[in-house]
């Protein structure tokens, strides 16, 4: 597949006021993405609530968002489980629906180590050939992948790049340097993408290849010219386009992502509807909150 550079939209799901998936919602939701300009789409996420989907809906979602790409831009599906062997499946399955590559998270709530880590990877490299994008976040996870058991993945040919949520300004300089580096002088191309919009900007000055965002469900025309900038280097434009979104990047995380995330989108007007549970709805005193991030950021809302 290409190499991945640019902006990725980690996507909603849209929900009806019943909490059924909004089918209809989702495909406006990618052919927007699509108009705007944005350079992939990643649904099935942490953004997408996938624990809370069944089956059968997460499948419908895949296929809607490959028949809405049509090959134009690539679908990078979540796939990630705490188990290696339904994360292979997941895999298989994703690529049999004409997913371009699969987002795999580091084991969840078991917390393998680095050798459980990698064999894991590995597991799903030995059983289907579709390209992996790593998503390394503590954060949720409880386990940091480090930058040697990154190395050793790197390796690995069909796994293509990390989408990288430690936080860690030092680490992101290290995978860019001593892995993704090392890797383009053997001639493979090893993505790093950051998983935090706000530090889209600084992974991308240091050699880093963009961003796998959440705010674009909201403003992708916006991101994708913060990410563009940066891989042209013109890094003046880059911190206008930055600090005028930086207030949205901390808003969105005012609760748990995706709860604001999808209520700026339903007060844009955009299809997003209520969260599933475990996920409620945005507590009364986080409203004035998000709305002032908003409003700091130019984003024009209907409601």
């Amino acid at each position: 597949m290409q190499q991945l550079r640019g902006a990725f939209t980690a996507l909603v799901t849209p929900m009806t006021a019943a909490g059924d998936v909004d089918y209809d919602g989702f495909r406006t939701l990618v052919r927007f993405q699509i108009e705007q300009g944005i350079d992939g789409l990643v649904p099935l996420g942490t953004t997408g609530e996938t624990p809370t989907l069944e089956r059968d809906e997460q499948d419908r979602i895949i296929r809607i968002a490959v028949e809405e790409a049509g090959g134009r831009l690539p679908v990078i599906v979540g796939a990630g489980s705490y188990s290696t062997r339904h994360a292979v499946e997941n895999a298989k399955r994703a690529k049999e629906l004409g997913a371009d590559a699969a987002l795999v998270v580091t084991p969840y709530y078991n917390k393998p180590t680095n050798e459980g880590i990698y064999r894991h990877f590995a597991a799903i490299a030995d059983a289907t050939d579709i390209p992996v994008l790593i998503y390394n976040i503590a954060s949720r996870t409880g386990k940091n992948i480090d930058v040697p058991t990154m190395a050793r993945l790197s390796g690995i040919p069909t796994i293509i790049g990390v989408k990288e949520s430690f936080g860690d300004i030092g680490q992101i300089g290290d995978i860019v340097n001593e892995v993704a580096a090392v890797r383009k002088a053997e001639g493979k191309f090893f993505a790093v993408l950051s998983g935090d919009d706000s530090f889209a900007l600084p992974l991308c000055a240091m050699g880093g290849d963009g961003v796998v965002s959440v705010v674009s469900n909201l403003v992708p025309a916006r991101v994708a010219a913060l990410a563009k900038a940066c891989l042209a280097g013109d890094y003046k434009e880059a911190r206008r386009l930055h600090y005028a979104l930086l207030p949205m990047f901390k808003g969105a995380f005012v609760e748990t992502n995706p709860i604001p995330i999808k209520a700026a989108m339903g007060w844009a007007g955009l299809p997003a509807g209520p969260t599933r549970l475990p996920l409620c709805e945005l507590m009364p005193e986080s409203v004035p909150k998000l709305r002032a991030a908003l409003a700091a950021a130019g984003i024009v809302l209907r409601t």
